[in-house]
């Protein structure tokens, strides 16, 4: 972890060398930049950006109602107040160790230029602390005051999620974001534990709808700047693989995503008001899902391929879904 992106992992093919300078040229610059003046409200702000909060307020949506469902009904306040603090305290810790490895080519992509390591707001030492003490903090947290399997649980999301995604994963195949998807699964599981300190197949099943949500919630956003991702050699899937490819591996994810977000009810875990919520949620999601495989299909392209209208609808999907888990056992 103490080595830095650029040194350890090249972005990719010929062009690895060049990316290299480039990388840290345009880090160095911002630092010059940045440490002239560094405000010190500008820099409290650079310092929570660094955390990612609205991925984080993501995670949180899939860990709170779950304690719900795991309590069947309203859980101790202080403990999701302390499950809340700790997750926020762990992603934000696995956010800003990200960043701090992808500062090369975050100073090169368009939709990350602006971060506080490309900006030299924060320097790379003060994120690689930060980061450090952020993991530390937040395992300690869950694990005095909540209870050592979430602690566990919460640091092993956040180590697969900064050494197998970002230091592994990320730069060298398509399958990238499948299998380092399972990082923002985790959370799940973190939430049951959190109540029961055990696991049972409810989390389980939730944490396998998370994990066929991610590919078709990413490939979208990943379909609109591919060229991004591209230029520093970040091997996405839409970078490799046509528009209708991609389309077509979104359909087949979101089947399976409905298909097990279903099996809930028929072992006892949801009622009513859960398999109506995911059936609608979910028809609209395939509804979506092969309206842009069709448009891919019919060779589509920039503005006409609407692919950004499934990722605006897979953070709505997955809020209500979610939504349903915790107001369901009240309706039972």
């Amino acid at each position: 972890m103490c080595v830095t992106a650029v040194e350890s992992r090249p972005a990719g093919g010929g062009t690895a060398r060049a990316l290299k300078a480039t990388g840290e040229l345009g880090t160095s610059q911002g630092a010059k930049r940045g440490t002239n003046h560094r405000p010190f409200w500008a820099r409290v702000k650079a310092f929570v950006a660094l955390t990612k909060p609205r991925i984080i307020e993501l995670l949180l949506i899939t860990t709170v109602p779950v304690m719900f469902l795991a309590q069947q009904g309203v859980p101790d306040l202080k403990l999701v107040l302390l499950t809340c603090v700790g997750g926020f305290l762990s992603a934000g810790g696995a956010n800003a160790l990200n960043m701090y490895l992808d500062r090369d080519i975050d100073a090169l992509m368009e939709r990350t230029s602006q971060r506080p390591l490309v900006t030299g707001m924060v320097s790379p030492r003060e994120c690689l602390a930060f980061g450090i003490t952020l993991a530390v903090v937040s395992t300690l947290l869950f694990g005095l005051t909540v209870n050592w399997l979430s602690a566990w649980l919460s640091l092993g999301a956040l180590l697969f999620y900064v050494v197998v995604y970002t230091m592994i994963l990320k730069r060298r195949t398509s399958q990238n974001i499948v299998w380092g998807g399972i990082a923002g699964c985790l959370p799940v599981l973190i939430g049951w534990s959190s109540v029961t300190n055990s696991m049972s197949w409810a989390p389980i099943i939730l944490f396998m709808v998370m994990f066929f949500w991610t590919p078709p919630h990413y490939w979208p956003l990943s379909m609109k700047v591919k060229d991004d991702y591209a230029r520093v050699g970040v091997p996405m899937l839409p970078v490799i693989a046509s528009n209708r490819v991609v389309a077509r591996q979104i359909v087949l994810y979101s089947w399976a995503m409905v298909a097990v977000s279903l099996l809930l009810t028929p072992l006892g875990y949801t009622g009513w008001f859960y398999t109506v919520v995911a059936l609608v949620t979910g028809g609209f999601w395939l509804w979506e899902a092969h309206g842009l495989q069709t448009r891919a299909k019919d060779g589509a392209v920039g503005a006409k391929l609407k692919e950004m209208r499934l990722f605006h609808w897979s953070i709505t999907y997955v809020s209500l879904l979610f939504v349903a888990v915790a107001v369901d056992p009240f309706l039972r």
